[in-house]
């Protein structure tokens, strides 16, 4: 059986009610759940809330909501990984058999059915632990600054002062929108950023990262220009 789990408490501090907001016309986390269940990869699209207003809106969009997630992992201190191992705990008690699951994050409006089938058939294929959404840095990240205490710029890296960027190594970041596991990977706590994983390689115009009002906006404006 393969299973989405899509983290949503409540109690989001930078953009009240993050999760649920209004997103050009729907919840935000509608669009996590429509592009699960339109993937076609899930037995079971689960939504692990601890508010009964997110729960509401979840089953109205598709999902379900078997359990309501306890305020030990609900507070700013829970990690994703004790959300989901939790989530994979309850679907062993139902004796559901849950080989796979995808981890889905409920703020990613850009992502679609296509990449969540890649990260599957990635995993499936391949002896890993994990399959999960990159995209790559627009900026060679060897040429990196930082202000030091006295506001003055320095190089993060100055061996690479005078490198050309087109001879630099190409580097990428987590796009923070799935993540395809084997049960057993979330289970044991394995390390996503590791040899055991792959990266399934996302444009940079479908990744934004939504964690605070100015991102929201880019966000907005993003998602417009893509229609």
């Amino acid at each position: 059986m393969n299973i989405a789990i899509i983290p949503a408490r409540g109690g989001s501090k930078r953009i009240p009610r993050k999760n649920i907001k209004e997103f050009h016309g729907k919840p935000m986390i509608a669009y996590s759940i429509e592009a699960a269940l339109e993937s076609n990869c899930f037995d079971k699209v689960i939504v692990s809330t601890d508010d009964s207003e997110i729960a509401e809106i979840a089953i109205k969009y598709g999902a379900e909501v078997p359990f309501m997630r306890p305020d030990n992992i609900a507070d700013d201190y829970a990690t994703t990984l004790d959300v989901i191992k939790h989530a994979i705990e309850f679907t062993e008690q139902q004796g559901w058999g849950v080989e796979n699951v995808c981890c889905i994050y409920a703020t990613a409006p850009f992502l679609t059915p296509e990449f969540i089938k890649k990260g599957l058939q990635e995993l499936t294929k391949s002896t890993i632990d994990y399959a999960f959404s990159a995209t790559s840095f627009p900026f060679p990240i060897q040429r990196a600054i930082r202000l030091n205490a006295q506001e003055r710029v320095e190089m993060l890296q100055p061996e690479h002062l005078n490198t050309r960027s087109q001879d630099l190594e190409e580097a990428y970041h987590d796009a923070g929108q799935f993540y395809w596991g084997t049960a057993i990977a979330f289970l044991n706590g394995n390390p996503f950023f590791s040899p055991q994983s792959k990266a399934i390689l996302l444009p940079r115009k479908r990744v934004q990262d939504i964690d605070t009002p100015e991102d929201w906006e880019l966000a907005e404006a993003l998602y417009k220009a893509l229609q």
